[in-house]
């Protein structure tokens, strides 16, 4: 069952949204030729234990028998990897790409989202996919403001990727988050046949979406390598990922996971610099 956010849940929301930016940051900082993942990933882990969060990915899933608890806070996900990349020693490298995603609950609320690096320069049509992926992100975001139904604005995804030659990776989809990190619906990008029926869902204020596409080069397909974690595209061409936490207000979609605004400098002041009883009174605005 889709749970719709009040506002006030929904400003509430913004504060881990923050957070999330805040870490995409910090990792931004690292990102050159020669950093490791596993040493991004504890700087992140770090300034989540410093801002009282609670890192969504590690340990997940909590008690799912047969599977192995996440390792991580972030998912590092490098080129042929789509999804669920796990943090490394292996050096970054001129030309590759990395996709990083994280998400926290801070104050009972969750933020996730992604966003795929260049390291140093990359080949062409490698660019192309990170600007494509992202594309599509952003015109999700557009399409928000128009249309009536998740459907078709899945269609639109699917057929913008497709027009620039990629291929729409459809073994994961994007998610409701709340208090929860997934909750209801499932956020395809693409049109399944679910999708055409029951599965789809009318875009409404208080609706809260981690929209997330996910791109390949060639094949859509993937397969899960031994660690039970790791998902790669199958013929081992690149993969591109990008998310954010998006809400829909009564004056239209406000991506949660973006940069303050100039009102929101003072609160990420604090986000940065107070400790976790600090945060639960900020919390309470």
């Amino acid at each position: 069952m889709i749970q719709l956010k009040s506002d006030r849940e929904i400003a509430k929301m913004r504060l881990a949204g923050l957070a999330v930016w805040r870490a995409h940051q910090i990792a931004a900082e690292m990102m050159q030729p020669g950093a490791t993942t596993r040493e991004i990933d504890a700087a992140l882990d770090d300034y989540f234990a410093k801002i009282g969060a609670t890192p969504l990915f590690k340990n997940y899933p909590h008690h799912e028998k047969g599977k192995p608890a996440f390792p991580a806070v972030t998912c590092m996900s490098r080129n042929e990897v789509v999804v669920h990349g796990i943090p490394d020693d292996v050096p970054l490298a001129e030309g590759d790409i990395l996709s990083i995603d994280t998400g926290v609950r801070l104050g009972g609320w969750c933020g996730d989202a992604a966003v795929t690096h260049a390291i140093g320069e990359i080949d062409p049509v490698t660019q192309r996919l990170l600007d494509v992926t992202q594309g599509a992100l952003q015109l999700a975001f557009d399409l928000l403001h128009t249309k009536d139904r998740w459907s078709q604005i899945a269609d639109e995804m699917a057929r913008y990727v497709k027009d620039h030659g990629f291929a729409t990776v459809e073994d994961f989809v994007g998610h409701g988050i709340g208090r929860k990190m997934h909750e209801d619906p499932q956020v395809p990008n693409f049109v399944s046949r679910s999708l055409r029926g029951r599965a789809d869902f009318f875009i409404e204020p208080g609706l809260v979406l981690a929209i997330e596409p996910m791109v390949n080069v060639g094949t859509a397909k993937v397969r899960l390598l031994r660690d039970a974690w790791t998902q790669v595209t199958k013929d081992g061409k690149p993969s591109a990922h990008f998310e954010h936490t998006i809400a829909i207000t009564k004056d239209g979609p406000v991506r949660l996971t973006v940069a303050p605004s100039a009102d929101e400098e003072a609160l990420m002041e604090d986000l940065m610099a107070v400790s976790s009883p600090g945060l639960e009174r900020l919390i309470e605005w």
